[in-house]
């Protein structure tokens, strides 16, 4: 419900009485919250508010059975990733006498296990599932971080996520929690709220909708995209007008032809029809050739678990491009059939 900052280390557990007790929690105000801590190594930021691209995003501690069933995954198996262990794959590996396994094993010991969500890893990383990133802790020492595992569309943008066991052996210097998820039942989130920017006011807490963040986010992305397709509509739009060129040069250098099928008999406005229909089976036949390619193009974003696409204001996109296509090639045919076809048929 709520994603919480503070400019001071929570050091106390929040989910425990004793760390309410210490900020004066009353446990009826908070019946039904629960929370999930973070530590945090400060980095780039990385999400979509940044348009610079992150070279060493900013590192999440957390205990990985804190957050089991939460979030969707569109790749990776879940937190328990972050549990995975070089170190236990070595040892396992010298039990079994297997040394290619012992040497892959000993070579990716130092690399830790992270999870981000997808679209900072894509469009702000610049990374891929698989990929590292080079740290260096405290004491100078650099290290790898491995991304595992990607959430779609989450109030995680702009960072990753590691287990808090690994997080302290490089940053024991990082005391204490600074970043919050506070869970609440939806018709007590605005007192929660209120609650616990009171009680945590020393240690600068600052709470924010996990709905307002998400649509933050989201708003970024959305003007990309609405430029986008306003762009690529006006792309189109224009091209139909080229269309209507075409047209009108094409009946133009066969008005010859259509002056002959008038005098076998043909009326002025059967040729309009004629012309339509074969101009317009183009433009059919070109839009939905133009679809296909397009819904190849964007598969991967059709199947996946993220917000749904825009079909509604794609629909009008193409109807438009539709409706303006068949209107300059039937102005580009009236305009082709005025005047005297005869006189052309004399110039044949």
């Amino acid at each position: 419900a709520l994603i919480g900052e503070t400019t001071m280390p929570v050091v106390q557990d929040l989910n425990a009485k004793s760390g309410r007790e210490f900020f004066a929690l009353n446990e009826r105000e908070l019946a039904g919250v629960n929370f999930v801590p973070f530590r945090v190594r400060e980095g780039d930021e990385a999400s979509c508010l940044n348009l610079n691209a992150a070279q060493r995003p900013r590192l999440l501690g957390v205990k990985p059975e804190n957050l089991e069933g939460r979030f969707a995954f569109t790749k990776g198996e879940g937190w328990q990733l972050l549990r995975s262990s070089r170190r236990e794959e070595a040892q396992t590996s010298q039990a079994k006498g297997d040394q290619s396994l012992l040497r892959s094993a000993a070579t990716n010991e130092i690399e830790i296990l992270a999870i981000g969500d997808a679209n900072s890893i894509q469009w702000a990383m610049h990374k891929k599932v698989g990929d590292t990133i080079d740290y260096v802790d405290e004491r100078g020492q650099p290290f790898k971080v491995r991304i595992v595992g990607a959430v779609a569309n989450s109030i995680l943008q702009g960072q990753l996520i590691i287990d808090e066991a690994e997080f302290l052996k490089r940053f024991p210097g990082e005391s204490g929690y600074r970043m919050l998820l506070v869970d609440a039942p939806s018709n007590a989130v605005a007192q929660v709220s209120a609650t616990l920017s009171r009680a945590l006011q020393d240690v600068g807490l600052e709470l924010t909708p996990a709905a307002q963040r998400l649509d933050q986010f989201n708003a970024v992305q959305n003007t990309y995209l609405g430029t986008f397709q306003v762009l690529g509509g006006l792309g189109l739009l224009l091209g139909s007008v080229g269309l209507g060129i075409v047209v009108l040069r094409n009946v133009l250098e066969r008005r010859g032809e259509l002056a002959v099928m008038m005098a076998v008999g043909f009326r002025k406005r059967t040729l309009q029809r004629l012309l339509l229909i074969e101009n317009g089976t183009l433009l059919v036949v070109g839009l939905a050739l133009g679809m296909i390619a397009a819904a190849v193009a964007v598969a991967p974003a059709l199947f996946s678990v993220s917000a749904p696409l825009p079909y509604a204001s794609l629909a009008l996109t193409l109807a438009a491009v539709l409706v303006n296509g068949a209107l300059w090639s039937w102005a580009a045919t009236r305009v082709a059939l005025r005047g005297d076809l005869l006189a052309a048929l004399r110039n044949e």
